[in-house]
């Protein structure tokens, strides 16, 4: 097997993107929220409660535009607001543990199925591969990041 070219790592990451973006359009749809919403229940997903301001961030939100999103989700029953514990002026923002209940589907076995995928990687690949996507995720925060200045 011949080892593959960058340019077929960066089309199968673009490809993996494109795919990614195909299966968030129906689960925006299903669930019923927009995909700035999903951005956030992602986020919370990741990285656990996060304050209104450090999803703003993530988000490129304006703290007016970020109150209104986790309203609208902690009206809907997707997250619900908690006391930050060291900090009394900020609260966390977390998912709600109905989120689980109703994930779809659909979502849970591509989740069953990625875990199952990178379960396969041999030992020894794992180091590069998770160095091609931390690498690959620090280029798209850059970008972002210069963008928006």
């Amino acid at each position: 097997m011949a080892t593959p070219r960058p340019e077929e790592l960066v089309a199968s990451l673009q490809r993996f993107g494109l795919e990614r973006d195909r299966m968030r359009a129906v689960l925006v749809a299903e669930a019923g929220i927009n995909a700035t919403d999903l951005d956030a229940l992602e986020h919370l997903e990741a990285d656990g409660p996060l304050t209104q301001s450090q999803l703003g961030d993530r988000l490129s939100l304006t703290s007016g535009a970020i109150t209104m999103l986790v309203d609208r989700l902690e009206g809907a029953g997707w997250v619900h607001r908690a006391p930050h514990p060291s900090d009394r002026r900020s609260t966390l923002v977390e998912l709600s543990p109905q989120v689980l209940a109703r994930t779809p589907a659909g979502l849970a076995a591509f989740h069953a199925r990625i875990r199952a995928i990178a379960g396969k990687v041999r030992a020894e690949d794992r180091q590069a591969i998770l160095g091609f996507l931390r690498a690959g995720a620090d280029a798209a925060s850059d970008a972002a990041d210069e963008m928006r200045r």
